[in-house]
């Protein structure tokens, strides 16, 4: 974190693919068009969904198409963010020495990386076997004075997660996901309440359509720090912008004030 003021506001859209993107390459091409309409539309930071570039369902081969940091899948991206002038929340499978991770990074819009995480919760059988998870220490990037934090999917389903970004400073939350149905309750409910309960915005990006046997539930959100929808996607695919204001998260920190009133020497027990 820097001493840099906060903006006046923040523009944030999220990318609602359709389903799986067929290949790298014409992926890659889909989040240029989306980075290209998102910059149009004065967007600064774009988030895109869980795996933005390979599709979500590759356990079987997610160890064939892991790259690790800094490889060719974020060099393009990097490309991107530097070609349309915006930052970039996406996620891709690293490979870290012998281990597979679902992660997540933060670029800059001149390709700079500002943070990094790696999926902490993993999600059923499927994700067990084919990853490792991550050790969840936050992970903030500062864009315009904003802190952005970072968090995958199933992460945001736990509260000590996102509580710990939040704690560590983070004005908004950028979640890359996969939600498939019947799951619906964790972007209409479970998202606006980390928001409200966290007093920071929230940026959730899903995808639409299905994929192999999954079918998700698209409702991709910007959700501000009172729990209120900025902008929300229905199930079909596509781009949707919310603005944060620099007031709005002043506002919600002042009428809320959960983060102040904790009694952490009471929660031991959630360790034990």
């Amino acid at each position: 974190m820097t001493d840099t003021p906060r903006a006046a506001e923040l523009v944030v859209a999220v990318w609602q693919p359709d389903g799986p993107l067929l290949d790298v390459p014409a992926a890659l091409d889909a989040l240029d068009a989306a980075a290209a309409d998102a910059a149009g539309r004065g967007a600064r930071l774009l988030v895109g969904p869980e795996l933005t570039l390979t599709g979500y369902d590759i356990a079987p081969q997610a160890a064939d198409l892991a790259e690790p940091a800094g490889g060719p899948m974020a060099r393009a991206v990097a490309e991107i963010a530097r070609r349309h002038g915006l930052a970039i929340a996406w996620s891709w499978p690293e490979r870290a020495g012998g281990r597979v991770h679902i992660a997540a990074e933060l670029v800059d819009r001149d390709g700079s990386v500002l943070a990094r995480h790696r999926k902490a919760h993993l999600y059923g059988p499927g994700e067990a076997a084919a990853y490792v998870p991550g050790d969840g220490a936050p992970a903030v990037g500062e864009i315009d004075g904003f802190q952005v934090g970072l968090l995958v999917c199933y992460d945001v389903e736990f509260p000590e997660q996102v509580r710990m970004v939040a704690l560590a400073g983070a004005d908004l939350l950028a979640c890359p996901t996969a939600l498939m149905a019947p799951y619906d309750a964790v972007s209409t409910l479970l998202v606006p309440a980390r928001a409200f309960e966290n007093q920071m915005a929230v940026a959730y990006a899903n995808r639409a359509g299905s994929e192999h046997d999954l079918t998700y539930t698209g409702l991709s959100c910007v959700v501000g720090p009172d729990g209120v929808d900025l902008a929300r996607a229905d199930d079909r695919p596509g781009l949707v912008v919310g603005t944060l204001t620099s007031a709005a998260l002043d506002a919600a920190r002042s009428a809320n004030t959960h983060l102040a009133d904790r009694r952490p020497e009471l929660y031991g027990g959630l360790t034990r």
